[in-house]
Order: structure tokens, then C-alpha cells, then sequence
């Protein structure tokens, strides 16, 4: 008789087990699943309507498409900072690719919005989309890195 093996493990994707496979979307920060999509520099477990991000703000989210997406990032570039870091650039990345960048000679609101080439996008799988900050700004008593205040990023239509 031959040995007998076990099915191999299956896996999801490389998501927190909270979060719901979905094609794309706007992540809120005052959402709980949030959380789930969040790779690296954007502190978890906060539902307030916005959060600060480090200097490489990550979140991977799971699309079955490739065409027609834009990213969108909703943030504020902050007076406090400001003050010390002066004209800041926002670069965005998509699959580690620079989608674009943005410099700000100045603080306030604003939204981010590109079309995304369907080539920077992986069909029936995670995508990550992050914001890297040129100057993120450190905090002098406890060495924090501050990038920018976010509300929403993602991926939509």
C-alpha cells in the first residue's frame, strides 16, 4: 500500500484573515477592516476619521481586474510639520513600480488620483500601493517618524 500525504496547505492571499477579498476599493481610516489591508507604516487598531502614516505608508489589496483603475489617496500634509521639514514629495508606488509624485511647496488637504497602466497591476491577486515621503519629519523627543495624515488610499474605478 502506498504512504498516504495530506492535501497541501491552501492559502488565501497574503491578507490578515479579517479581511474580505474584494476587486479594489477606498480604505477609510475610520474603518476596523482597515486594519486588515494594512502592510506597514499606518498604525492599526485606530478608528478615528484619519491616522498619521510613517515614511512608507503600505496596503496591499486583492483585484481581479486590471483595467480601468486609479489610485486615490485622500491625506493632508500637516503645519506641524512643515514648519521643520519645509516642501515635501509624495511618491507613489503601485507593485513597487513609481506610479507618480507629487511635491508640496506648502500644507493642506488634498486628493492624489492616476490612472494606473494595467502592465503595474497583477489580475486575481494583491496589489500594493504605498506613498513614500522624501523628508518625513522626526520627532525630537522620541524619534517618531511623521509622514502625513491620511483618510482614505486605494484602488477604484
Amino acid at each position: 500500500m502506498p504512504e498516504s500525504y495530506a492535501p497541501p496547505v491552501q492559502r488565501k492571499p497574503a491578507l490578515s484573515e479579517d479581511a474580505p477579498v474584494t476587486s479594489g476599493g477606498i480604505l477609510r481610516m475610520d474603518q476596523v477592516e482597515t486594519d486588515a489591508y494594512i502592510l506597514q507604516d499606518i498604525p492599526k487598531g485606530d478608528t478615528g476619521p484619519w491616522r498619521w502614516t510613517g515614511a512608507r505608508p503600505t496596503i496591499r489589496l486583492y483585484l481581479t481586474a486590471i483595467t480601468d483603475y486609479k489610485v486615490r489617496v485622500e491625506y493632508t500634509v500637516a503645519e506641524v510639520t512643515f514648519k521643520t521639514t519645509g516642501p515635501v514629495t509624495l511618491r507613489f508606488f503601485v507593485n513597487d513600480e513609481l506610479l507618480s509624485e507629487q511635491r508640496h511647496d506648502r500644507p493642506g488637504t488634498f486628493t492624489f488620483e492616476k490612472p494606473v497602466p494595467y502592465k503595474m497591476l497583477k489580475a486575481n491577486n494583491d496589489n500594493d500601493l504605498a506613498v513614500e515621503v522624501d523628508k518625513p519629519y522626526v520627532a525630537e523627543r522620541d524619534g517618531a517618524k511623521l509622514g502625513f495624515i491620511l483618510t482614505a488610499i486605494g484602488f477604484v474605478r
